[in-house]
């Protein structure tokens, strides 16, 4: 059996499975009985996957499997490269990492046989997605995957805010889709041959490939989050349970990432220069809005939601930055800057359902994701606190861990900017290059916030007093992400060679061979210009952490000291006067709120002697949603309202209007021809 066969077979398994746990769901043991099943499947995928990216030595090592399914005259095409075999990876040890959280904290759902059947078949419907060969068949997998990530965001039904936000998910999904459609469309020409090896073969006047790329940013970063289609992220993903939380945030995401680098990279053909500029000034913008909203939240799973959005702003800058190089002929930037999107990739995959899962601990300790009733969990939670440090270090950038490597390989991408001749991209890049470090820097402070309001200080209710640790299964699955950041951090240059195949089969041309340069560093383009060592970084900041605490300890006091923290002269026991998450987040909210989210705070201070207590009242606003979609959506309402009446029609006006419309028709028809 070839190894597409051996992953077809899972994914099929995987509905199977999907089917079964229909039938059994609200038995006592379906829990361990479906996600153990997702586990093993995935699992047997995700190391089919990685032989498969190990052993794509050449873009001819592919292979490809026609099913007789599908429409009639083409049946379904699949097909596994470097570049699916890759991203089958993250999608596969995602749902394995999630099917062994859920086997703990599935446990704790209130209805799981509204999650069980749902939870295979979107892991299965992601791999279908990767594995398609033709445009039907991946627009079926495509909905498919849709499909069935709404029937989980929509798991928690009773509540209205869930509802609403899957009522919105799969409007924007259909969205989505349809202008997928349309892209393929395009691509497939008047010959309607939806075939990708068809459209590869074609050729594409600029206009056409103009016209894709914009349907693809509207198709494909619907789904992924870019701004200003991203309203549907940060209200679905906290919806949904936390496993699968991670699973749409880390995974799914990059799906839709996937499918952008399909059709731009591989089926477009050469990009025009200003394909950069697009997708740089998209990525840049999306980077920026993503974190800024994430700071001002206080709601644990919203705040990781708007994380992604800007992780996907990141990716998206670094696409632009190889679709630049590569349409100038700069094979070697453009290998660098695609790496480190692939990198990225893997990095948010990492990181983000370590953090999800995190959220999903606290939220199962406590029951609550709000920050401001949280505090304190250090000490009653210290596996769970110690893995999620890890997570905000890695989603901050900085050194050991993973989330930097990729981010200063984008950095190094950008530095090759001056040899681009358009000067647009000349002053272009740069400037996206400042509001990438600008996001970097709002993520670090954002993520301080994160774990200061939500582990350290005091618990600020009784419910964050009584929490718990979390069960095995769900440790576990947090540990191997945690230990994978730090992995990938310290050895970077294993995970760029495992890329190389993938960027020989889209750009012709790879980054050098990092695991061969002395003490495991990493060197870009040449050792004179940049190198980073993951491996001698860790050692030193273990070495200077372990001679700290040693002195500190050898002539300071052995002796542990325990004290309430300096209050300035005034002993409240409340807890209400530590830092909240909206306190924290106060300075950059005056800095940047006026213009991006038109804050407007006022505090009303009574009279000397009147004991009534001070109020502080906060107004922000979201642009996008409030400038694009609520116009949009009271359009559809009145259009709705007026056209109502046409079910009301007899049978004669009914004839009469299909009568005049077909007449309108046939004379716009005379008239185009």
């Amino acid at each position: 059996m070839t190894a597409l066969s051996a992953i077809l077979s899972c994914s099929a398994f995987l509905l199977a499975t999907a089917i079964f746990a229909a039938f059994i769901a609200r038995s006592k043991q379906a829990i361990k009985f479906i996600y153990g099943l997702s586990f093993g499947l995935s699992a047997i995928a995700f190391a089919i996957a990685v032989d498969a990216l190990a052993t794509a030595t050449s873009p001819d090592a592919a292979s490809s499997l026609v099913l007789p399914i599908g429409l009639p005259w083409l049946g379904s095409h699949f097909r596994l490269d470097a570049l699916s075999a890759f991203f089958l990876t993250v999608v596969n040890f995602g749902g394995m990492l999630s099917s062994l959280y859920a086997l703990g904290y599935g446990r704790h759902e209130h209805a799981p046989h509204r999650v069980l059947p749902f939870f295979p078949a979107f892991i299965a419907g992601m791999s279908l997605v990767i594995l398609a060969d033709d445009a039907f068949t991946f627009l079926m997998s495509w909905e498919f995957m849709s499909l069935a990530s709404w029937a989980l965001v929509i798991s928690h039904h009773r509540d209205t805010n869930n509802r609403k936000a899957g009522y919105l998910y799969i409007v924007m999904a259909s969205f989505g889709t349809l202008t997928l459609l349309l892209a393929f469309g395009l691509l497939a020409g008047p010959d309607g041959n939806y075939s990708f090896a068809s459209m590869q073969a074609a050729e594409h006047a600029p206009l056409t490939s103009g016209l894709v790329l914009a349907l693809l940013l509207v198709g494909a970063g619907s789904k992924a989050g870019l701004v200003p289609l991203h309203v549907w992220l940060p209200r679905a993903h906290p919806a949904a349970p936390s496993h699968v939380s991670a699973l749409m945030s880390g995974v799914m995401t990059k799906v839709a990432v996937y499918g952008f680098i399909r059709v731009v990279f591989d089926l477009l053909g050469t990009p025009t220069w200003w394909f950069g500029i697009v997708v740089l000034a998209i990525g840049g913008i999306t980077a920026v809005l993503g974190i800024l909203h994430a700071l001002m939240e206080s709601d644990l799973k919203r705040l990781l939601a708007y994380s992604t959005i800007e992780n996907i702003g990141v990716i998206f800058v670094s696409l632009g930055l190889a679709l630049a190089f590569k349409a100038n002929g700069m094979g070697l930037a453009a290998a660098l800057a695609l790496t480190a999107a692939l990198f990225h990739v893997l990095n948010h995959s990492f990181f983000k359902s370590l953090l999800f899962f995190g959220a999903g601990a606290v939220l199962t300790a406590t029951g609550e994701r709000d920050m401001e009733k949280l505090g304190g969990l250090i000490h009653r939670m210290p596996v769970t606190a110690v893995v999620f440090l890890v997570g905000c270090i890695a989603i901050s950038a900085l050194p050991p861990f993973n989330g930097f490597v990729s981010e200063w390989l984008t950095f190094q991408a950008v530095l090759q900017s001056p040899a681009l001749p358009q000067w647009g991209l000349k002053l272009l890049v740069p400037a996206v290059g400042g509001l990438l470090a600008l996001a970097a820097a709002l993520a670090a402070a954002c993520f301080v916030k994160v774990f200061g309001v939500t582990f350290l200080g005091r618990p600020r209710t009784g419910l964050a007093e009584r929490a718990t640790e979390v069960d095995g299964f769900s440790l576990s699955a947090m540990s191997a992400l945690a230990f994978l950041c730090l992995a990938a951090g310290v050895l970077p240059g294993i995970v760029i060679d495992s890329l190389a195949p993938v960027t020989l089969s889209l750009i012709g041309q790879r980054m050098p061979a990092q695991t061969d340069i002395p003490w495991l560093s990493i060197v870009p383009i040449a050792e004179a210009r940049s190198s980073y060592n993951g491996l001698l970084v860790f050692l030193f900041i273990l070495f200077s952490a372990s001679l700290t605490a040693y002195l500190v300890h050898r002539f300071g006091s052995r002796r542990i000291r325990r004290a309430p923290a300096w209050d300035c002269g005034f002993p409240i026991s409340d807890p209400a006067t530590q830092y909240t998450a909206s306190s924290f987040a106060q300075p950059i909210r005056r800095v940047f709120g006026t213009l991006i989210f038109r804050a407007r705070d006022r505090v009303t201070m009574p009279p000397p002697g009147d004991i009534r207590p001070a109020r502080f009242t906060l107004e922000m606003h979201d642009h996008v949603w409030e400038g694009v979609y609520l116009p949009i959506v009271g359009a559809v309402g009145f259009a709705a309202e007026k056209l109502n009446y046409l079910q009301f029609l007899t049978i004669r006006r009914y004839l009469s209007l299909v009568f005049l419309t077909l007449v309108l028709l046939l004379l716009a028809l005379a008239l185009w021809s």
